[in-house]
């Protein structure tokens, strides 16, 4: 086991196994939910919508609550570390996991049947609509964000694109200011996602 939990490749292909393993298990044992229709694909994207998800916030929140607050704190010969090596690996699952929510997310709207009614912001009347519509937009808002606002100055910021020092620190203010903003929205997100499947 200590092989497995050793090697993150290894863990994570093991994570994927038990929940074949488990999937399994209960389709056996209950003789519902085996795959093959419509709908074991639709929770097939909501639970991968709901990885990548987990996968995304989890990262904006350890940079909001985590590293940029404690960065004044890491003594300035460390701070390299942070920058050329952490940063840059987070903030590429950070991406990748924004682009994963996003694509999942509208993929499960359509196999539901109402990305459009979603997008409309729920122009039908439908409450439930409405409110994953709400949601969806401050996503896509907050995918916008990552990919064409805090990606493009982090690279500067780290080093990663070569500009002068006042360039440098107001792309790390841009690009603070706007993973705050995704901070920010993804409290009320995660609500509209949430009670659009629970309330309504």
């Amino acid at each position: 086991m200590a092989g497995i939990l050793a090697n993150l490749r290894s863990t994570v292909i093991a994570g994927f196994v038990l929940t074949v393993i488990m999937a399994v298990a209960v389709v056996g044992a209950t003789g519902e939910g085996s795959p093959g229709g419509a709908s074991y694909w639709t929770f097939v994207f909501r639970w991968l919508h709901v990885l990548s998800g987990v996968m995304w916030i989890g990262l904006l929140w350890y940079f909001n609550f985590v590293q940029i607050p404690n960065m004044p704190n890491i003594p300035d010969e460390q701070k390299p570390a942070i920058g050329k090596v952490i940063a840059p690996a987070a903030l590429w699952w950070f991406r990748w996991g924004a682009m994963g929510t996003i694509v999942t997310g509208l993929i499960l709207a359509m196999l539901n049947g109402y990305l459009v009614q979603a997008l409309t912001l729920g122009t039908d009347g439908v409450a439930k609509h409405m409110a994953i519509g709400i949601g969806m937009w401050l996503g896509i808002i907050m995918w916008f964000n990552v990919w064409f606002v805090i990606w493009p100055n982090q690279k500067k910021a780290l080093g990663m694109v070569e500009v002068d020092a006042d360039a440098k620190a107001a792309a790390a203010r841009t690009a603070m200011l706007f993973s705050r903003t995704n901070t920010l929205l993804s409290i009320p997100m995660l609500y509209a996602m949430v009670s659009a499947q629970n309330i309504y």
